[in-house]
């Protein structure tokens, strides 16, 4: 099991930060042309002008964090819900790039499986003050 909470750690880690960056940098060469219902849900995240530099920054920061091995377990869980987001926006608004949110989730699966542990005190029913 280290061998695949590393591997996943370390995948996931250099995604986020690569594709995060990429927002800020432009480096990676493409024009991605949404139409229609995809274009108009991009279209409104974009024109609320924060969003995506929020949410850019958070898979930076999270992706630094995974590739140094510190915080990992918190880290996991706060990329969980964009690595869900993409997978949901890439299987219903533009099928044919499934692959990609199947690249992010499974290995942020994997960390939670790994991290579990660390994961015990956030279940609990009937938390007392």
């Amino acid at each position: 099991m280290k061998a695949t909470v590393l591997i996943s750690r370390i995948i996931l880690g250099f995604l986020y930060l690569v594709f995060g960056l990429d927002y800020f940098l432009r480096f990676i060469p493409y024009q991605p042309l949404h139409t229609g219902v995809t274009g108009a849900f991009v279209a409104g995240l974009k024109g609320v002008g924060y969003f995506y530099p929020m949410i850019k920054t958070i898979q930076i920061l999270g992706g630094i964090s995974l590739l140094v091995n510190k915080y990992a377990p918190f880290s996991a869980v706060v990329l969980f819900p964009i690595s869900l987001n993409v997978l949901l926006f890439h299987t219903i608004l533009v099928p044919s790039g499934w692959w990609m949110g199947v690249l992010l989730i499974g290995p942020n699966l994997l960390l939670g499986w790994g991290y579990r542990k660390y994961y015990s005190g956030m279940f609990v029913m009937k938390p007392v003050v």
